[in-house]
């Protein structure tokens, strides 16, 4: 079974930047599109961002358009959520998650993702 854990989270200024990791195990992450989504308190889980299962298909919420870019690693069975120019308003729980629904693209709609991981805290404060 695919599990998928979050790492790369922590406080940070507004400005400053952080590098988000989904490690996967159980499956190749090949075989799935990946999806970064945010929660914070008090509001409904967003997608931010996903890319497709070969990598060829990125999307970004354009609310963080510009600011943050991902990428995957298949050697590491890993994708990457790189943010840069955080701000406040970015503060959140950042999951990724994984679904087989695309064929060579993936969707920002939360709903697509069946896979989960539990989650890392980033905090955009001075």
């Amino acid at each position: 079974q695919l599990q998928l854990a979050e790492s790369g989270g922590g406080l940070v200024q507004p400005g400053g930047s952080l590098r988000l990791s989904c490690a996967a195990s159980g499956h190749n992450l090949g075989e799935y599109a990946i999806g970064w989504s945010r929660q914070a308190p008090g509001k409904k889980r967003e997608g931010v961002a996903c890319i497709s299962a070969d990598g060829s298909d990125t999307f970004l919420r354009s609310a963080v358009n510009g600011r943050i870019r991902n990428d995957s690693d298949a050697a590491k069975n890993t994708v990457y959520l790189q943010m840069n120019n955080l701000e406040p308003d970015d503060t959140a729980v950042y999951y990724c998650a994984a679904s087989t629904a695309f064929s060579n693209s993936c969707g920002l709609s939360v709903e697509w993702y069946d896979d989960w991981g539990p989650g890392t805290q980033v905090t955009v404060s001075s």
